[in-house]
């Protein structure tokens, strides 16, 4: 079978894996986002307790394996009394492991906009919270942007492993087709290319486009 019979046989499958592989990544970079920030914030207060919890969260999920943390929320958590379906289960986990490398991109983000920025904010007499979000994070996430572009398309790479817990997204697909069919050039080669799409002509064009919007509103392009 060539390649574009199979495709012609098989793309109802892998277009339904596709949407279910987009929908995962989406559900996981809004919360690894918010997560990024939420950690990267209580890192740097200066209350002992919160910066202790957003270390402690940000060494574990940095510091141990994206399959165990997967594996933990869905084969773990139930003999706990805590049941999550496994489609929410997956973007859970991966979502969880990205805002912990997440964090230290917002943090490093935010120490690199100029101390006078920062004495500016006070001495028109803006609360931290206003400092933060009208002067700070707006220069920050210029110089975010571009590690952030890597990180969300290590995401989207990351989300094949919820295909271990038969989550129907384009690996899982993958994976059956290939077992009915052993046509595994075929297979995976589609797989391949379909995440190399999805990550060079959708998540690489729209961060760039975003860094370019950010320029020309922070006076940088």
């Amino acid at each position: 079978m060539t390649f574009f019979e199979f495709v012609s046989q098989y793309w109802p499958r892998l277009l339904s894996g596709t949407g279910i592989t987009i929908a995962q990544f989406l559900l996981a970079a809004i919360l690894g986002i918010v997560i990024s920030l939420a950690m990267a914030l209580l890192k740097l207060s200066n209350s002992k307790l919160l910066r202790g919890t957003a270390i402690t969260y940000i060494e574990i999920f940095r510091g141990t394996s994206l399959l165990v943390q997967l594996y933990w929320i869905f084969f773990v958590l139930p003999l706990f009394g805590i049941s999550i379906d496994k489609f929410t289960a997956g973007y859970l986990a991966v979502g969880m492991n990205i805002g912990a490398y997440g964090a230290e991109l917002v943090r490093g983000g935010i120490l690199s906009v100029p101390k006078g920025q920062w004495e500016a904010a006070l001495a028109i007499n803006m609360s931290p919270a206003q400092r933060m979000r009208r002067i700070i994070l707006p220069q920050a996430l210029v110089n975010m942007l571009p590690p952030w572009g890597n990180l969300l398309i290590e995401l989207l790479k990351g989300t094949a492993l919820v295909s271990l817990i038969s989550v129907t997204d384009l690996m899982f697909e993958a994976k059956q087709i290939n077992a009915s069919t052993f046509l595994s050039a075929q297979v995976f080669g589609t797989a391949l290319v379909v995440y190399y799409i999805l990550a060079r002509f959708f998540v690489t064009t729209f961060m760039r486009w975003l860094e370019r919007v950010m320029a020309r509103k922070m006076g940088r392009a």
